[in-house]
């Protein structure tokens, strides 16, 4: 079964899923091996691989280490279009729906169109939203674009019904790397009541009590990144919480 049909099974079903991302620039082959030990161990659904920048990362090497030392699916979140590597198992399209950078709408995938199309990656249409962190980030430095403010889940609402109609089959919504604040509750709640597509939120999860609060409002999926690389423990930690979901999907 594809990554998306999986995706919105479990989303349908109720059931969580956990992401860890991986950002290649700051990835060492010792790293990632670790890593892929713990997130094993800890139950880590899918790997999300990319960043803002590429600036040392070998993306194709970096991927095979990580399939050949776990069976976790290696799914590309590029941040731009060279970061399109054949290795992995899919890719979110990425279409920054929260933004108005026309490049970022439709320009890069005009650009990576026909190099996606001869690959054998499995494509996600995704709907991203920057979500105000509390402090400008990575992200939306490199895309040229605002956030939708986190007081105003009213725009945030619009914006996920519009990529939803639009037919983009999953909703991301991201605070950001390194983002102070996570995506907040009551955004969370009222775009997952809104919208019948899947949901994933990352940025600023940072403790096994965020997690569980982005969970409880309504995420499907959520993604944990540079709070992993502070503390490698946090995979194991959050492992628990998810398994603690998995038991009352069981039962």
């Amino acid at each position: 079964m594809k990554f998306l049909d999986k995706l919105i099974k479990g989303a349908s079903g109720g059931k969580k899923k956990f992401a860890v991302l991986v950002d290649p620039d700051k990835s060492t082959p010792a790293s990632l091996k670790r890593l892929a030990g713990l997130a094993t161990q800890a139950g880590v659904d899918y790997f999300f691989f990319g960043g803002s920048l590429l600036m040392h990362g070998d993306g194709v090497a970096q991927i095979q280490l990580l399939r050949d030392n776990s069976d976790i699916p290696v799914i590309l979140f590029p941040g731009s279009s060279l970061q399109i590597f054949p290795n992995a198992h899919g890719i979110l399209l990425l279409s920054l729906i929260s933004g108005r950078n026309p490049d970022l709408l439709i320009g890069r995938h005009v650009e990576s169109a026909a190099l996606l199309k001869a690959s054998k990656l499995e494509i996600i249409p995704t709907a991203y939203m920057l979500i105000d962190s509390g402090r400008p980030t990575s992200v939306s430095y490199i895309s040229n674009t605002l956030p939708i403010p986190s007081d105003k889940p009213d725009i945030a609402v619009c914006t996920a019904l519009a990529g939803e109609m639009l037919g983009l089959k999953v909703i991301y919504m991201d605070a950001g790397s390194g983002a102070l604040n996570p995506v907040p509750a009551e955004i969370i709640q009222q775009v997952k009541k809104q919208t019948s597509v899947p949901l994933i939120v990352g940025g600023g999860i940072s403790t096994v009590e965020k997690a569980s609060a982005a969970l409880k409002a309504g995420a499907d999926v959520i993604v944990i990144g540079n709070a992993i690389e502070k503390n490698p423990g946090l995979i194991s930690d959050i492992g628990s919480l998810m398994s603690g979901y998995r038991m009352q999907d069981a039962g």
